[in-house]
């Protein structure tokens, strides 16, 4: 059978789940990939409250939804970042403190070893509901973001030498080892989001966050095409290099090009939807990426995890845009071929 279709719950945790859950069914998905923010899947209560877990897996299973993956993309951020005032306001309390920077960045980190152990309990605790759903990719993952000092090294001016580069690099194999290692004792894998902002933004950058860890083995990605390419990235290629480290894959989609020539693939510090904007994220098949290709690089390296839709379009009503996004992948998506196709024209067969 083809992939199941999720939604990230990330950009609708001002809706309680209570109140989501029903309408992400009403919308066609088949899951939901669980926020570590708003009152989606709060780590600590799942570690610390007798009967959290098993709430949760409840309304899950009264909407008939399945989970295959929870996301810690916020606490991730702060883990390798320079810390400001912006991280305040996406932090949980405990986690932000006092706001002195090295504190947060420990913190943070703690935070992340703390959501592979509640990643864990959930995920052992709907055994047999699950069982019940399509299978996925029997791995348990925890997405995310990692942050990255140099970040703000983008551009090499002053110079920027590659010592001086490689020094965030060997920083975020520091902070990550050590939760690679928890995440390892959980039997859990982590899946960075490539993403602007992360040590990892592109096929090269991944590469080497992945030799800064020393290849470990729970450190892979959260395939999402959309952040590579309106930087010119070849999305379908990233497949193809590290398939066998896609532990989850996002559906989004980007445009690019279509701004009015005053603002570059940076921003130009404009928000999203400035019409002079050179690139803005879409509803799932109105943008720029081709799915098509993507499904058949997932089906080619083996991929069996969900098709999890992120959904951002600030020009789009966002419950009118998941229910058309949820159509699109499940209309797109099929299962992989398992009889060659001209198998029919030898004898033996007929």
């Amino acid at each position: 059978m083809s992939r199941p279709v999720t939604l990230f719950t990330g950009q609708w945790a001002d809706i309680p789940a209570e109140e989501l859950f029903p309408k992400v069914k009403a919308m066609g998905f088949d899951g939901v990939e669980l926020a570590c923010w708003g009152d989606h899947f709060d780590v600590q209560k799942a570690l610390n409250e007798p009967g959290y877990i098993e709430a949760r897996w409840e309304l899950l299973k009264k909407h008939g939804l399945a989970c295959y993956a929870i996301s810690a993309h916020l606490v991730g951020q702060a883990i390798c970042d320079l810390i400001d005032e912006r991280h305040k306001s996406i932090l949980p309390e405990h986690v932000w403190g006092d706001g002195d920077a090295e504190g947060v960045r420990q913190r943070a980190a703690q935070e992340m070893i703390d959501t592979a152990k509640a990643a864990r309990k959930f995920f052992d605790a709907g055994k047999s509901y699950m069982a019940t759903k399509p299978a996925g990719s029997g791995k348990t993952v925890v997405n995310g973001f990692t942050g990255s000092s140099i970040w703000g090294a983008l551009y090499a001016f002053p110079p920027t030498s590659q010592e001086y580069l490689q020094k965030g690099f060997d920083d975020f194999g520091t902070r990550f080892k050590p939760i690679l290692d928890a995440f390892e004792k959980e039997d859990v894998y982590f899946a960075l989001e490539v993403h602007p902002t992360e040590i990892a933004f592109d096929i090269v950058s991944a590469q080497r966050a992945i030799d800064a860890v020393g290849g470990h083995k729970r450190f892979g990605f959260n395939y999402d095409p959309s952040h590579l390419g309106y930087q010119g990235v070849d999305y379908v290629k990233f497949i193809y290099q590290f398939g066998e480290r896609i532990h989850h894959a996002h559906m989004k989609d980007v445009w690019w090009g279509h701004g009015t020539g005053e603002v570059g693939v940076f921003g130009g510090h404009t928000d999203f939807c400035d019409a002079r904007r050179y690139w803005d994220f879409r509803s799932v098949g109105r943008g720029d990426i081709n799915f098509e290709e993507v499904i058949v690089a997932l089906n080619d390296t083996g991929y069996s995890g969900p098709l999890s839709i992120e959904w951002e379009d600030g020009r789009m009503d966002r419950f009118h845009g998941a229910t058309e996004s949820c159509a699109f992948v499940k209309g797109l998506d099929f299962p992989r071929n398992t009889v060659a196709f001209d198998a029919a024209f030898d004898k033996s067969n007929q």
